[in-house]
């Protein structure tokens, strides 16, 4: 059969080992599988079709240094989750059967109790049989805490095939950014990163699970894991099975372009995520371990677990080069599969496969890449910022005490001290009274909340501009002087301004300290503890994201468009603004809505457009005037190594894609949603108000790029100064190949906090 493309030249950093427990792992699960009778009988497999795909291989691959027994357990839970997608595809994806997909995937959390003792139902069919056969022979060697976050990756394993089905019954493919996100839970790759825990005996200390350095390295393993197996498999899942979630299709359909071109832009994307994977394990992790005060044997834990992660990576790619499941020949007229190879084993924590001085095998695309990301030329001139012709959410409306705000807020900026120089900070006066007028931050709040009191627009104008000062702030005074122990103790400070039983917090010594501090006494205190706690950890979070930004500056280093999409969530307040809005509606507006994909999605879409506009009219500001790497036009820029009109073009697409993803979100998937919560009529309205409110959040985000005197580039000469900036000492850049996979991915970046 004629390959539909020709397989691209991979990065594989990591060289590829054998566990010799292989047979006996074969063995053991062609036994398994009949016992739970997967086989002959279930109309899913017959025993040919497990020996072709040789799930036993695949685990031999992937986990190289367990023990015949932990081997064995592991292929079986491999065998069952590869017998779960397809039994799934024949009984449910092929009919369209959503109702039956459903509640034949809400019986399964029932087989997976955190506690043994509390008994499973009895199982009807071979998938329930086996998870729960394969939960009583896991769960006893790991922690209540593992048990949790490995039962939560599973059920997301799960669910989301419903995500799969619904596209396919609505015939829809999803934009780039919604497939990554999506793809990690349907895909399984944090679930496999779970097994790794378990055959490493490697667990994550519960403290640092959520941390954003493992997370990252989790969500790069995983997006890893998925765009190379859409690569080897869009042959079976497009061509035959009728697939849409599929990366090189999402592609093809964004880009409007071939196969090929997909497939290389694919990988190209997959490169960038092993390339994240390398430098946080090598920048983030240390640090990590002082800050939480890991002992050695936790230490040593953690480092196992990203050895572990490694050896998947490059077992995967081997199993997929000589499973039958996959497309792994020569395309027509193409050349073979890249050859494999083989190394001894690494040494005990791993990390030597991450030094790509010493003969790992790469490619000059993707050493080409490498080099873009450290080698830009900050405040490079690049003229006035180009607008596209903007798809509007609604049309803006505005709060009628704008006027007022605008007055109130000039007294609150003066008496916070934000409009003056910082004590003993030389350059710390980053703002002026003029300066806060032409950003006519109430500008913004009253299109966010036209229906707001004045009380209510007097404060989320001060939010809005507290935010932006700061992440003014942030670079203006730290990044320019490279001083992250500085920032990293401001952060601290700025923690201690919300203290969660409202009472007084440290005396001020900064204007940031002393703004959050009055904005903390007039937000929190009606709050209840709970839902305080939340927003303090939204606020939080946003502070710690300008660190994220400053760790980037200092390296000089353009951020992969992952984690750009993902870290400029929040360093645009997102989590603060939705966590404000999501208090508000918490009395009507159950947990499980907030939780589910649907919701998530919805509220990452709203976001990212509002980021992408961010973005779109910041660009001279940043990176002309400020010498920034954190734009989302420059990301495309350097990763897809393209001119700044291709990547603007880029980015207006995904802005589009994003607005269409919302709208479609709310027209199809919600009113599914709500049925199968069974929402009360009073929770559904509480929705549709919250839905209003983020049009008008995306509404007012537009209008207030346009209105305000912040990016134009009259307004940036006399906050700049007359003189032109003044650019940094050039750094010659290293040629690279330009290609396809130009147009590929793109990039955003919520609210005015920018």
């Amino acid at each position: 059969m004629t390959q539909p493309f020709h397989l691209p030249d991979f990065y594989t950093p990591y060289p590829a080992r054998l566990n010799p427990n292989l047979e006996a792992a074969r063995t053991h699960s062609r036994a398994w599988a009949r016992e739970m009778q997967m086989l002959e009988g279930s109309g899913i497999w017959e025993q040919r079709d497990l020996d072709a795909h040789d799930y036993a291989l695949l685990c031999a691959y992937t986990h190289p240094d367990c023990g015949a027994d932990d081997l064995a357990l592991v292929t079986d839970w491999y065998v069952w989750v590869f017998f779960f997608d397809d039994h799934f595809l024949e009984t449910f994806k092929r009919s369209g059967d959503r109702e039956g997909g459903k509640a034949y995937l809400d019986r399964l959390p029932a087989f997976m109790p955190m506690d043994l003792a509390e008994g499973m139902p009895e199982p009807t069919n071979p998938v329930e049989a086996g998870l729960a056969d394969l939960w009583t022979r896991t769960v006893p060697a790991m922690s209540p805490k593992w048990r949790a976050r490995f039962a939560e990756s599973t059920v997301n394993l799960l669910n989301e095939s419903l995500w799969e089905l619904s596209n396919i019954n609505a015939h829809r493919v999803a934009n780039p950014v919604e497939y990554i996100e999506m793809r990690r839970k349907v895909g399984g790759a944090p679930w496999s990163a779970g097994l790794i825990e378990y055959a490493a005996r490697a667990e994550v200390p519960d403290r640092i699970a959520a941390s954003r350095p493992l997370r990252v390295l989790r969500d790069a393993f995983s997006d890893a894991v998925h765009l190379r197996n859409d690569i080897f498999s869009y042959q079976r899942e497009v061509e035959d099975e009728g697939e849409l979630s599929n990366g090189i299709l999402v592609l093809e359909r964004f880009l409007d372009c071939s196969a090929q071109e997909a497939a290389e832009a694919v990988n190209d994307l997959l490169t960038s995520r092993l390339q994240q994977f390398e430098h946080t394990a090598l920048t983030e992790l240390e640090p990590l371990f002082a800050e939480h005060a890991l002992g050695p044997e936790e230490r040593a834990g953690v480092l196992a677990y990203v050895k572990g992660l490694q050896d998947w990576q490059a077992g995967g790619h081997e199993w997929h080069l000589v499973s039958s499941r996959y497309m792994n020949g020569a395309g027509e007229g193409g050349a073979a599969a890249p050859p494999r190879f083989f190394s001894l084993p690494l040494g005990a924590l791993g990390l030597s496969a991450l030094d790509v001085t010493q003969g790992v095998p790469t490619t000059p695309r993707a050493e080409a890449a490498r080099a873009r990301t450290f080698t830009h030329v900050p405040f490079a001139k690049v003229g006035p910022t180009r607008l596209p012709d903007f798809k509007h959410p609604l049309p803006a409306t505005l709060c009628p005490h704008l006027d007022t705000s605008r007055r109130h807020l000039v007294d609150w900026a003066h008496r916070m001290g934000i409009l003056a120089e910082q004590p003993g900070i030389p350059g710390s006066g980053v703002w002026t009274e003029a300066k806060l007028l032409d950003y006519d931050l109430p500008l913004c709040a009253a299109g966010l909340d036209p229906d707001a009191t004045l009380e209510e627009l007097d404060l989320s104008s001060a939010w809005l501009a507290w935010g932006t000062y700061g992440d003014d702030y942030y670079p203006a005074v730290f990044g320019r002087r490279g001083d992250l122990a500085g920032a990293k103790a401001m952060d601290e400070r700025l923690a201690a301004c919300m203290p969660l039983d409202c009472a007084p917090p440290p005396p001020a010594t900064h204007a940031l300290e002393r703004g959050l501090a009055d904005l903390w006494r007039r937000t929190a205190g009606r709050m209840s503890a709970a839902n305080r706690r939340r927003f303090r950890d939204a606020v939080r979070v946003m502070t710690g994201s300008w660190l994220w930004e400053l760790d980037n500056m200092v390296q000089n280093r353009i951020p992969d468009p992952v984690d750009y999409i993902e870290m400029r969530r929040h360093t645009f307040g997102s989590d603060l603004t939705l966590s404000l809005s999501r208090i508000s509606h918490g009395n009507t507006v159950p947990e499980e809505l907030y939780a589910s994909g649907p919701w998530q999605a919805l509220e990452n879409a709203v976001i990212d457009y509002g980021s992408l506009t961010n973005d779109v009219f910041s660009y001279q500001k940043e990176i002309e005037y400020e010498g920034e790497v954190h734009n989302a036009i420059l990301v495309v820029q350097n990763f897809f190594d393209v001119d700044h009109p291709t990547a603007l073009r880029i980015v207006d697409d995904l802005m589009n894609g994003r607005l269409e993803q919302f709208e479609h979100i709310v027209a199809n998937e919600l009113p599914v949603l709500f049925d199968d919560l069974a929402l009360s009529a009073e929770a559904r309205q509480g929705v549709a108000d919250y839905l209003a409110e983020l049009r008008d959040w995306m509404s007012g985000i537009l209008r207030w790029h346009h209105d305000c005197r912040r990016y134009k580039e009259s307004d940036l000469r006399r906050h700049h100064g007359t003189a032109e900036p003044v650019p940094a000492a050039v750094t010659p850049s290293l040629s690279a190949p330009r290609g396809i996979g130009t147009a590929a991915f793109r990039v955003p970046r919520p609210e005015p906090v920018g």
